[in-house]
């Protein structure tokens, strides 16, 4: 496809920007099925050089990754949702939220429930895939354009000829870094929706609205060869999407928290421009093997600064507090109706530890961890705050964004109780020195009796009279007074 637009020589840089940012074309051939498929290849030409020639802010880079997402979900068969399984969802997902009425004080998310197909999962979630990556997209190729910009002494090869639209080279890296870095988060996006059994189990809020949502392919398919029915199966999954679903729509500063973290994460991103610049004279360009080695090694991959590695951090510790809750919160609203609840908490702790290929995407090139490490410890802290504070007392620390436990308490969960009760009794000091400060200042401004009621003004009016005098207590010397007695 690259050749057809940029010449031979055109394409083999372009595929080396492509690389450069973290894509496979290999693997895109792959689930595409263009190899089998002349008309197919044709078509995608096409879009190929309508994207290449296009300035609309990244809206056809991606319409071309929903393509690869979508044809990364049908890979391996996608059943359409039945009339009998939509109505599963609609009931597990029902009984789902009355069972964690007994387990929460957060209320349930909303009354939509909806059933969907793994194509229909990436309609739904890939516009908030799309607000996570692209603006990392869009610094990686910035900051890999101006690295081969400065490079080339800002001249265009003569061997390249005249690139499409009249672009120049660095325009074109840039292009074409965004599109790659797009197809790669939509072919993720594809791999993921084979895996997923709602719209919230990557900790991520996905969906835009407050429906919730189960994907009964994938769940049946894991349901397939464990111990435990699968009713249990389709429960034990409604009450964690249920669960995460009450969060997302009840806490407000968690969506922008998350995705904030993510933001401040994309705004550093730099590439080592040294690096890159020895890297490349240790190799000849046209060796496309040492390049492909080059590549392995690292050499475009972003550099991660102070500021990230905290945005990164907060990001980690708050989904693992997500699941660590939601995990939580899921085994005591089924304790009392699941046999094998406990069989299945630890069976997703290890589909959790496993990963797959699909985080493995999101965390090269977003640097997101899907499936958070510490989710087991957030689990055991969450456990302790209900033991010592009770259900109500757990969930007020979602309240506001300053109660919610950080990475401290991650690391010492039992400490947790003694650090709080520390930070309580200086805010009770503090709220008792203000309480006095206040009413010291409240009794200076007390409303006094007005004057006027006790003697009336002087001819001034600015201050009250004396009460006249009663005969007999003049001084001697005073004069008479008007209207008093007169001897």
């Amino acid at each position: 496809m690259l050749e057809s637009v940029l010449g031979p020589e055109g394409a083999e840089e372009a595929m080396r920007a492509l690389e450069a940012s973290g894509a496979d074309p290999a693997e895109w051939a792959k689930a595409s099925g263009f190899a089998q498929n002349p008309q197919a290849l044709a078509a995608a030409m096409q879009q190929m050089q309508r994207i290449l020639s296009s300035d609309d802010g990244g809206e056809s880079d991606w319409r071309f990754a929903h393509d690869v997402a979508r044809q990364v979900a049908h890979t391996g068969g996608d059943p359409a949702v039945t009339a009998a399984q939509a109505a599963k969802v609609r009931s597990v997902l029902t009984v789902a939220d009355l069972w964690l009425d007994a387990a929460t004080d957060l209320p349930p998310a909303g009354t939509q429930r909806v059933a969907a197909s793994r194509a229909e999962w990436v309609e739904r979630t890939l516009p908030t895939w799309r607000a996570v990556a692209d603006p990392i997209g869009v610094s990686v190729s910035e900051a890999l354009a101006g690295v081969l910009h400065d490079q080339l002494g800002g001249e265009l090869p003569e061997e390249l000829g005249a690139l499409p639209g009249g672009m120049d080279l660095p325009r074109l890296i840039t292009k074409l870094g965004r599109l790659g870095f797009a197809m790669q988060v939509g072919q993720g996006a594809g791999t993921l929706s084979r895996e997923v059994f709602g719209g919230t189990d990557t900790g991520l809020p996905l969906l835009r609205g407050s429906e919730l949502l189960l994907v009964p392919a994938n769940v049946e398919a894991f349901a397939e060869g464990l111990d435990a029915e699968t009713d249990e199966v389709w429960h034990f999954l409604a009450v964690r999407e249920a669960a995460h679903a009450r969060l997302f729509a009840h806490v407000p500063w968690l969506r922008a928290h998350l995705l904030g973290a993510v933001e401040a994460y994309a705004r550093g991103v730099e590439i080592d421009a040294e690096q890159m610049e020895e890297a490349v004279r240790s190799i000849d360009p046209t060796d496309v093997e040492q390049l492909r080695n080059a590549l392995g090694q690292g050499i475009f991959s972003p550099q991660r600064t102070p500021d990230q590695e905290r945005a990164l951090v907060r990001l980690e510790t708050a989904l693992a507090l997500v699941e660590g809750w939601v995990e939580e919160v899921t085994a005591t609203a089924v304790a009392p109706h699941l046999p094998h609840a406990v069989p299945l908490r630890e069976m997703l702790r290890r589909r959790r530890a496993a990963g797959g290929p699909a985080e493995d995407t999101f965390r090269q090139l977003v640097g997101l961890e899907l499936r958070p490490r510490r989710a087991r410890d957030a689990a055991r802290l969450w456990a302790l705050i209900a033991r010592d504070r009770g259900i109500t007392g757990r969930d007020e620390l979602w309240s506001q964004l300053d109660l919610f436990p950080t990475t401290e308490d991650l690391e010492h969960p039992e400490l947790f109780g003694d650090r709080r009760a520390d930070e309580d009794d200086v805010t009770a000091d503090l709220d008792a020195a203000l309480e006095a400060i206040l009413n010291d200042t409240g009794a200076d401004d007390a409303p006094r009796e007005n004057p006027a009621q006790q003697a009336p003004a002087t001819d001034e009016g600015t201050e009250a009279a004396e009460p006249p005098d009663e005969p007999g207590d003049a001084e001697p010397g005073d004069a008479p007074r008007p209207g008093g007695p007169t001897g």
